[in-house]
């Protein structure tokens, strides 16, 4: 299977256990899946698309994706612009973010109408979220689902995680509207409840799982902190418990490990239920430890659902 990742990645300063002290490396939620599968899963060809600028820290960071398995072929350069930059901050193990971005080059991903539709074509599975929307200019983004649909009316499967972020939206009614349009072109949707519940006033779960399905998706995978994880697929639905963390220690690619899991386990034919579990164990290995991109050893992690219950 090939999969195909669109979005940011920005330099990241995560904070270490000296105080005051941070470290830099480059993350960024759809880069952070992409990481995590071409981890979880080597023998899938795991492509990214973005654009960065062509200075010292961008060609740093194209070397730190071609060393981590990630083809970069899709990666556009621009000479006007360089990447962004944020940095994290921790409450017991809760993050926030400050964030500099307002000249990355990133968002100008959806400028090349051709370059995006080739690299589209060459995809079986293609993934993008609700930050790969917002940091577009409006008609930037009506281009990109566009392409969208032309490529899942072509055979393509499409995966959206909304990532609901409205301090990058001009108002919550265009990032609601804009998240309703991604999941319209999207097979596979990824929530996150307590996001969900704030922005679209769902009830529970399965309010935001039927609200997506009425959409347009065909599956949806509602994440749910510490609670079980809901799916729904038609007219079935079921739920998959979540093992607690022993010690949370930074939250900040949670959701974006999962969803690297789930892709890693649907491409190895695992049944949603089995993906699940095995999503849950590689997000709990990753909350423990500080930093977006943190070493899992996979060995550790359950192949299917009867392994993560023993």
């Amino acid at each position: 299977m090939r999969v195909l990742a669109i979005g940011e990645c920005m330099a990241e300063l995560a904070p270490t256990e000296a105080e005051g002290e941070f470290r830099l490396g480059f993350a960024g939620d759809t880069f952070n899946t992409a990481w995590y599968l071409a981890r979880c899963a080597p023998d899938l060809q795991v492509s990214y698309l973005t654009v960065v600028g062509d200075d010292a820290i961008s060609l740093k960071m194209r070397g730190f994706m071609a060393t981590s398995g990630i083809d970069d072929r899709f990666v556009q350069t621009s000479s006007t612009r360089t990447i962004g930059l944020y940095l994290i901050s921790l409450d017991q193990g809760e993050r926030s973010f400050s964030y500099w971005r307002g000249q990355s080059a990133a968002r100008s991903l959806a400028d090349d109408a051709d370059a995006l539709n080739q690299a589209m074509a060459e995809a079986d599975l293609i993934y993008f979220s609700g930050i790969t929307l917002a940091i577009l200019p409006p008609e930037r983004r009506t281009a990109l689902l566009g392409a969208l649909r032309k490529a899942q009316a072509g055979g393509n499967s499409v995966a959206f995680d909304p990532n609901l972020r409205p301090r990058l939206w001009s108002s919550a009614e265009d990032m609601k509207r804009a998240i309703m349009d991604g999941a319209a072109v999207s097979d596979l949707v990824l929530p996150s409840f307590e996001d969900e519940a704030d922005w679209f006033d769902d009830k529970n779960p399965a309010a935001t799982a039927q609200r997506y399905l009425d959409a347009g998706a065909s599956t949806v995978i509602v994440k749910n902190g510490a609670d079980p994880v809901l799916y729904a697929q038609g007219n079935t639905s079921g739920e998959v418990p979540v093992t607690p963390v022993d010690a949370l220690v930074d939250t900040t690619a949670a959701g974006d490990s999962f969803n690297a899991g789930v892709f890693a386990r649907h491409a190895a034919g695992d049944s949603i239920t089995e993906g699940i579990a095995y999503a849950c164990a590689l997000s709990r290995a990753v909350v423990q430890q500080r930093g977006a991109l943190v070493p899992v050893d996979l060995a550790r992690l359950p192949h299917n659902r009867d392994e993560q219950e023993r």
